[in-house]
């Protein structure tokens, strides 16, 4: 698991690659957490074009964030989410407050 973190204008870009599991959120949420808390974003985008499994910890991870972002005034959307990983985050419930977008090449 890895986390790429960069500011572009006002949006803040996290590209996660691997797996979003309890084993690897704790690292990811102190390290973006920081960022955050640093640079104040006004939108917090998680790219998870390349996450290959997610358990309840990355909801969790999500989540947290989305509460920090929320208490700075921000948002967060996640984006390129695969098929299988945009299926867990609808019935968690997640769209209903975070947009979250679908890879370009896939099918609904």
């Amino acid at each position: 698991m890895s986390i790429e973190i960069r500011m572009n204008e006002e949006n803040l870009l996290a590209k996660i690659s691997g797996e979003l599991d309890h084993h690897t959120a704790a690292a990811m949420r102190t390290e973006l957490d920081e960022k955050i808390n640093g640079l104040n974003p006004h939108k917090l985008l998680l790219d998870f074009s390349d996450v290959s499994f997610m358990d309840s910890s990355g909801i969790g991870f999500i989540m947290g964030r989305y509460k920090l972002m929320k208490e700075n005034g921000g948002v967060v959307e996640v984006v390129n989410t695969p098929r299988g990983i945009n299926k867990v985050l609808k019935i968690s419930g997640l769209d209903k407050i975070i947009t979250i977008g679908r890879c370009k090449n896939e099918d609904n």
